[in-house]
């Protein structure tokens, strides 16, 4: 068996209405959909972070990948990326993402090929249904859906999710210029849905040393599971650390300095930013070592979702609910989504491989989006728009 042909499809993935945060407005997200296809005729699904992965994979990495072993993912990676020792101090982040995309196919392959889930080919599963947070954030208005302009319409939109779907365990943003709507937002949520549901919080890193602790005053009785992301640097947040037993978490994998300084407590990343799943295997064994939690990212298709699944299932060390944006996502690329938590659970895709189906018309469908309108700008300003918002806020 041969790799005979790669596809990588620049795509746009709407949300239902954008949704507010430290950089602006997102509507979005934009991505890459890989699809390798070997001389057997198995197709593996992969998914890159940025449209800007196609070029990448089509240009530079499919003319040495052609023709290979699929299954010999580290004889793959050699020919496509530098030494991990090099990108440390070189770092290309755009190959790595982009490999990353490939070698999440050539692990469907795998499962294809051999008739097996992804969870078994991690050592099998501890779980067959993953815990997921659903979202909230201030967001515009668009079709009819969104508009939420209150902490007060906020909380009734958080209420309907536990109403519709039996959710108890929320994320949403703290990055607003004035922290005030947003602690309110979530005083308010405290009290509407009782202490035992889940509340995490995303800042982002909108806001400076000073204005981060005048916040965790406040945050403090209203038992925050975690707080991400609420500075800029792991150096800040040390120092936050002394005033606030809110856990913290990150989407930088900067592990080594992490058990260094003693923050963050938990890592939220995606499969990419590692370079692929075998990798992201590896980070989540060493913070089970170290005693940092782990959860997976939000934001992606079904594929990258479904990938998440997987971990989760097969990694007991996954004990927090991971982001989950399907709520917001009204369509996907995937026949199979986009997926639906009931009662803050996904259950795991039993087939072969990753175990979802790309459907060809709704890929054609997001392209043509992708296409029509370019790549969803995340840092779209709606108060000053062609001008960058400059971090922190406060």
């Amino acid at each position: 068996m041969k790799i005979a042909a790669i596809r990588a499809t620049p795509v746009n993935i709407p949300l239902e209405a954008p949704y507010l945060w430290s950089y602006g407005s997102l509507a979005g997200f934009s991505k890459t959909i890989v699809e390798v296809e070997t001389s057997d005729g198995l197709v593996g699904l992969g998914e890159g972070p940025s449209p800007a992965n196609a070029a990448l994979i089509r240009d530079s990495f499919a003319p040495k990948l052609i023709g290979r072993d699929p299954i010999d993912i580290t004889a793959l990676e050699e020919l496509c990326l530098p030494s991990w020792r090099g990108v440390n101090t070189d770092v290309d982040f755009a190959a790595i993402r982009a490999f990353g995309a490939i070698e999440m196919a050539l692990w469907d392959i795998r499962g294809k090929a051999w008739g097996r889930p992804l969870f078994d080919l991690f050592g099998g599963a501890h779980r067959l249904s993953v815990a997921f947070t659903d979202y909230f954030a201030f967001r515009e208005a668009r079709d009819g859906k969104g508009g939420e302009a209150s902490p007060e319409q906020v909380v009734d939109y958080c209420v309907s999710q536990r109403e519709r779907f039996g959710t108890t365990m929320f994320e949403g943003k703290l990055s607003t210029r004035d922290p005030e709507p947003s602690i309110r937002t979530v005083a308010l949520l405290r009290e509407a849905l009782g202490p035992q549901a889940v509340l995490r919080v995303d800042s982002n890193k909108a806001y400076s040393l000073t204005e981060a602790r005048r916040i965790a005053r406040r945050l403090e009785p209203l038992d925050i599971r975690c707080w991400e992301d609420p500075v800029a640097s792991l150096e800040d947040m040390a120092k936050l650390r002394q005033h606030t037993a809110i856990p913290f978490s990150v989407h930088t994998p900067h592990l080594r300095q992490a058990v260094a300084l003693g923050v963050p407590d938990a890592f939220c990343t995606d499969v990419n930013v590692h370079g692929g799943i075998g990798r992201t295997l590896s980070f989540i064994g060493a913070c089970e070592r170290m005693g940092l939690d782990f959860w997976c990212y939000s934001g992606d298709s079904g594929i990258a979702s479904a990938v998440y699944l997987h971990l989760a299932a097969a990694h007991a060390h996954i004990r927090e609910p991971s982001q989950s944006l399907f709520h917001m996502q009204p369509l996907d690329v995937i026949a199979e989504g986009p997926f639906r938590p009931r009662d803050n659970h996904v259950s795991v895709p039993a087939g072969p491989g990753i175990g979802v189906t790309l459907d060809p018309d709704k890929l054609a469908f997001c392209h043509r989006l992708f296409r029509e309108n370019g790549p969803y700008d995340k840092f779209h300003d709606p108060d000053r728009p062609g001008v960058m918002r400059r971090l922190p806020l406060a």
